[in-house]
């Protein structure tokens, strides 16, 4: 099994960061995270990171999905980033903490649609069907600024409360407008943490400060969006024990099974 892909140096990292915001500088890199509202104009792109603290290539991708969810380099979209910590890295040293064998189960099932045909670390999948190749910035933004152009079915995301209950409990209404496409989609939300930080011991990156951003902890298949119809339902998911909901987001987004194409996404954080 080909366990891992070329990943750029945390130099290359910061450089191509740098040609993903040309209007950076201009701005003055004003920060506006993906976690706060969009603006209304925006069109939602679907950001999904297969990572591992035991892979060494994998810590300058981390920077950089930190970064496009900070700075939001793309105009006219929104970036929703979720970084998916997989397995099978756990038996070399160090078991990362947030890994989940539902991720790695999920990252598979995306290969044979991507045309690849072993998983590897780092990955970036955009809106379900392609692929970002870290090494080639101009791969990066040219593919961004087109899922941002694709059309997206607008998702509305209630207000997120949460049951101070032992273990918490988050609850909000998910609800679509009325599905336009001629394809079905399975409806998913995904709970993360905003900031995550870990000081590995062992491994690839032994004696490393890593620094994660919207590390999914749970994600759930909550429904089913038929071609013609509308989806709306009140979700109810448990809380890890210890959980600070003010490092948390909620994402939602319908995707045609397989998993594949992307139909819609929004996310929000609890109002805290």
């Amino acid at each position: 099994m080909s366990r891992r892909s070329p990943a750029p140096s945390s130099a290359f990292a910061l450089l191509i960061f740098t040609l993903l915001t040309p209007s950076a500088h201009s701005r003055g890199l004003q920060v506006q995270s993906a976690a706060q509202a969009p603006a209304p104009a925006v069109n939602p792109v679907l950001i999904e990171l297969f990572t591992s603290e035991g892979c060494s290539s994998c810590p300058p991708a981390d920077i950089i999905l930190q970064r496009l969810d900070a700075y939001q380099p793309i105009p006219g979209a929104q970036l929703i980033v979720l970084s998916e910590h997989v397995t099978y890295w756990d038996h070399d040293g160090w078991k990362d903490p947030n890994s989940s064998p539902a991720l790695t189960d999920r990252q598979t099932s995306y290969e044979a649609g991507l045309g690849e045909k072993e998983v590897f670390t780092p990955q970036l999948v955009v809106d379900g069907t392609q692929e970002l190749r870290l090494a080639d910035p101009q791969q990066m933004e040219a593919l961004l600024n087109k899922a941002a152009a694709a059309p997206k079915l607008p998702i509305h995301i209630g207000e997120i409360t949460i049951d101070a209950a032992n273990p918490p409990v988050l609850r909000a209404h998910i609800e679509t407008d009325v599905n336009p496409d001629k394809h079905s989609g399975d409806v998913f939300v995904a709970i993360a943490l905003d900031h995550v930080e870990s000081q590995v011991l062992k491994g690839e990156n032994g004696g490393k400060h890593l620094v994660h951003v919207a590390v999914v902890q749970q994600l759930t298949k909550v429904g089913k969006l038929s071609k013609g119809k509308n989806f709306a339902q009140d979700v109810q998911l448990k809380l890890a024990p210890g959980t600070d909901p003010k490092n948390i987001r909620l994402v939602a987004f319908i995707q045609e099974p397989g998993p594949g194409r992307l139909l819609g996404a929004a996310q929000r954080k609890p109002a805290i």
